[in-house]
């Protein structure tokens, strides 16, 4: 398994920085010090090999979610939430796979591209099931408007989450910020009680 796990590093670092098209096999197996038929042994293709770290990257993402969200620790909505985009922010700058993730999420190649949509509106549906947990909570203890939704609030959340990771991908994690405190600023106000 070591020179699988060898093959999935390699591949992550090289599909995140020069993209699908611009990553070979050959450069991969180069690097890793194999032959490129090896990786064969492992993955049936360059498209399966991206596929299954693009799955594993989202396993990875959702347990990141779930951890956080989930966490008893924190009793005040607005804490936790917050806390959560800026951990995520966080995790975009220090994670490979997170940034992966995120940018095949929104960029996928065009050949997979139904296939990634469909693996991602699983991850974003799992997602939305979590923030509606913590909503209720939230709504149950009276830490947000009688007059939002549950369903309004995470909506809404989940609309300044997309914000600040369109901002990351394009403009840089400093704009990212800006945007964020900009967003919450507004957001919160809106749905707390």
């Amino acid at each position: 398994m070591i020179t699988e796990d060898k093959i999935r590093e390699v591949a992550l670092r090289s599909f995140t920085l020069k993209g699908f098209r611009g990553t070979s096999l050959a450069d991969i197996s180069s690097e890793v010090g194999i032959k490129k038929q090896s990786i064969y042994h492992y993955f049936k293709s360059k498209d399966d090999l991206f596929i299954s770290m693009f799955l594993q990257a989202a396993q990875n993402e959702l347990l990141f979610v779930k951890n956080y969200l989930l966490r008893e620790e924190i009793y005040f909505l607005e804490d936790l939430l917050y806390g959560f985009l800026v951990s995520y922010k966080q995790r975009y700058e220090e994670e490979e796979d997170t940034k992966f993730f995120f940018k095949f999420s929104f960029f996928p190649p065009e050949h997979l591209l139904n296939i990634l949509v469909e693996y991602s509106g699983q991850y974003l549906k799992q997602i939305a099931l979590l923030l509606e947990d913590v909503f209720e909570k939230g709504e149950s203890t009276g830490q947000i408007s009688k007059e939002v939704s549950v369903k309004h609030a995470s909506s809404a959340f989940e609309a300044v989450m997309d914000a600040m990771f369109v901002e990351m991908l394009y403009n840089g994690l400093e704009s990212s910020i800006r945007r964020l405190d900009a967003s919450w600023y507004v957001y919160w106000r809106g749905v707390k009680s």
